[in-house]
């Protein structure tokens, strides 16, 4: 028995660092496994989270959790219930073959999985199968298993799994129900969501996949509490004005917004029209905290309502590359060089509403509204000046310091928050009673 969990020994042993002595660590793993006749995963599992250490660092004869999972690996080994499978038929080198796809699902997450080859058995939804040497990709934003022709998949005992606990209570197989979400909640990662929400605009395009043409189907949808992008990988025939209920989604994101994404693993039905508020109502920008936002990793279509605080740099009549549309710095582009830029103006500002900051960028169309000046009168302006601070100074005059409300889309990267405004106004209010009301928002009443 000593030689058999040796290497397991080993193998926690080094998940752990060396924290731990090999002496210990067998002393207890087969305490585990011999006295308290738990399985071998769970026993090297427990030994390294008693210990602090990462279970996901174990390798040898080790089930991963689904939650665990990254694209690119390989040899992996996986305990879990098959939450749906179905065939699909698909055109290969050596002719038309027969395939199984589907989604995985254990006591921490689903996934989805396709089986290349035959399985030795016929697979039914609510199996608990044991995966080996499987491996993991990336597909359409999203970690997928793959069993390939060295994979092994044998069917389990119905309790090899321990069951997850539905929102009521009772027992029901892991991750078979999905997680019923409200679309402010989405956020990337998430898989096997549902929501309900109605279709604001859908539209279809081609994208290249595996190196063929495939449509897909995106636009918008909304639920009152805010709207997201989505994509959808096969016709439901969407139109707009529809009321959805998706079960089965998934979440990625666009610099850093979360948008939804389900295909033909999805079930996706159609509501009556009254499940949902009308079209015009949720077309409306909802107004979020900036707080709230940075949680997320951005929004879209939002309304913020701040101070605006600071002009950045670049702000005022610029130069931008005709070709990239880089803004010029001294007249060079950083990846053209020395060019004869094309006018423009923008304003970036640093807009602060009391619960978080964030970078406003407002388009020429908006500046000049603000200033109440073309793109042309500003050249004039700054030619007569021998400066082209001069617009950055009258930017600063009129902003700095003012309420605005803005209304864009807020994308999220290593340098913070960044809206593109759409739309724009600054607001007559009482600064002193619009902060107060804010903080007690945030804070509640003293």
């Amino acid at each position: 028995m000593r030689d058999e969990i040796a290497p397991h020994v080993q193998d926690i042993t080094r998940a752990l660092g060396g924290k731990v002595s090999e002496q210990e660590i067998e002393k207890e793993l087969s305490n585990y496994v011999n006295v308290y006749r738990v399985s071998l995963d769970t026993a090297k599992r427990s030994i390294v989270k008693k210990h602090g250490g990462n279970p996901a660092h174990l390798s040898l004869g080790i089930s991963k959790t689904i939650r665990e999972l990254v694209p690119g690996e390989n040899s992996v080994d996986l305990l879990v219930r098959i939450v749906s499978v179905n065939e699909k038929s698909i055109d290969s080198d050596n002719g038309a073959r027969t395939i199984l796809y589907g989604i995985f699902g254990d006591p921490t997450a689903t996934v989805p999985f396709t089986a290349w080859e035959p399985l030795p058995f016929e697979p039914a939804r609510g199996d608990v199968v044991r995966v080996a040497n499987a491996y993991t990709k990336e597909y359409r934003g999203q970690v997928q298993v793959n069993l390939g022709v060295r994979s092994v998949v044998t069917r389990e005992a119905p309790d090899a799994l321990p069951p997850a606990h539905s929102g009521g209570g009772g027992p029901s197989p892991a991750s078979v129900r999905a997680t019923p979400v409200k679309v402010v909640e989405l956020r990337e990662g998430s898989s096997n969501v549902a929501l309900t929400a109605r279709v604001l605009g859908v539209e279809r395009r081609e994208v290249d996949v595996d190196g063929g043409k495939k449509a897909v189907f995106s636009g918008v949808l909304a639920d009152g509490t805010a709207k997201t992008q989505f994509s959808a990988w096969k016709d439901f025939d969407l139109h707009e004005g529809d009321v959805l209920r998706v079960e089965g989604a998934y979440v990625k994101s666009w610099r850093g917004i979360p948008q939804v994404s389900f295909d033909e693993r999805a079930l996706v039905k159609k509501l009556e029209d009254a499940e949902l508020p009308p079209m015009d109502e949720l077309g409306r920008s909802p107004r979020m905290w900036i707080e709230d936002l940075s949680e997320r990793g951005g929004g879209v279509d939002v309304t913020v309502r701040g101070i605006l605080i600071d002009l950045k740099e670049g702000s005022g009549l610029v130069y931008r590359c005709p070709e990239c549309k880089r803004v010029l710095r001294k007249g060079v582009c950083r990846i053209h060089g020395e060019v004869s830029g094309t006018p423009d103006l923008r304003v970036k500002a640093v807009l602060d509403d009391g619960s978080g900051a964030l970078t406003a960028v407002f388009g020429k169309d908006l500046t000049e509204g603000l200033l109440d000046k073309t793109v042309e009168e500003c050249i004039a302006q700054a030619k007569e000046a021998m400066s082209q601070e001069v617009i950055r100074d009258e930017l600063a005059d009129l902003l700095v310091a003012q309420p605005v409300e803005a209304r864009g889309n807020v994308t999220s990267d290593d340098y913070g928050l960044m809206m593109i405004v759409d739309q724009a106004k600054i607001l007559k209010v009482d600064v002193r009673e619009e902060a107060r009301a804010m903080l007690e928002e945030l804070e509640g009443p003293a």
